[in-house]
């Protein structure tokens, strides 16, 4: 593992303000796909597990859904119990997805927003059985940052690639269709919907610096890295902001 830290449930700790503010929701044909496919009512319950600062439980507040967060982390599960809580609808576990401590059977669907590449795979998936009612769904989503759709697009994950400690490592987990099979050891279908978001520089910046792989304070290459950043801002920006596009990609089903 990386310099950032073998553990995963740490890589975050020191970028929760930024992380709440640039990272991109889920849209809501997310929902819609789950209602279709798992026939997912409001009454159901929730396990957001990796639940972060809570921008896929959101999702699921918003349309009456109680959610449970499971979060490891204690800054990123503050934050999420801080913006969260007043809804009623959500209560806040500070576990981790291969023992979240919930009781056997209590959920309808599990569901990880941009976590399931941290999970161990055999202990997370004994325990989404362990916790889902009989009929349960998973739903696994990601946003996914487009590379080269467009000319900032490329820019950027040139920037990344330059600066980063452990993108490559990380990124290539993403999605990886070899262990989706081994977690849903049965079939699955997969839903892809457009999303975006825009920037300024200041905006772009707390982008950057939200991702767990660039470099933490301290380390000489943040500095050069965020040099970096306003010529490559000045080249792309139209009307003072430059545009991120994200392929989500939510994949769905049961587990045998």
């Amino acid at each position: 593992m990386s310099q950032q830290g073998a553990d995963p449930t740490t890589r975050f700790t020191d970028r929760v303000e930024d992380y709440i503010r640039s990272r991109p929701g889920y849209p809501l044909a997310v929902l819609d796909a789950l209602r279709s496919e798992l026939d997912l009512r409001p009454e159901h319950t929730v396990a957001d597990v990796g639940s972060g600062t809570g921008l896929l439980a959101r999702v699921f507040l918003d349309h009456g859904h109680r959610v449970i967060g499971v979060e490891p982390n204690p800054a990123m599960a503050a934050a999420a119990e801080a913006w969260l809580g007043p809804s009623g609808l959500f209560r806040s576990v500070r576990a981790r997805a291969e023992a979240t401590g919930l009781a056997a059977g209590s959920v309808d669907l599990v569901a990880a927003g941009q976590a399931f590449h941290w999970f161990s795979v055999p202990e997370a998936r004994a325990e989404f059985r362990r916790i889902l009612r009989p009929g349960g769904g998973v739903a696994l989503v990601w946003n996914l940052r487009r590379l080269d759709s467009t000319p900032f697009l490329r820019d950027y994950e040139a920037l990344v690639r330059r600066w980063s400690t452990d993108y490559a490592e990380v990124s290539e987990r993403y999605a990886e269709e070899k262990s989706l099979r081994a977690f849903f050891s049965g079939p699955w279908r997969e839903h892809r919907f457009d999303n975006t978001q825009a920037f300024d520089l200041e905006g772009l910046r707390r982008r950057l610096l939200s991702s767990s792989y660039t470099p933490r304070e301290g380390d000489p290459r943040r500095d050069a890295m965020l040099a970096d950043l306003p010529r490559l801002f000045s080249a792309h920006a139209r009307q003072g902001r430059v545009a991120f596009d994200y392929d989500t990609r939510l994949f769905v089903g049961r587990l045998s």
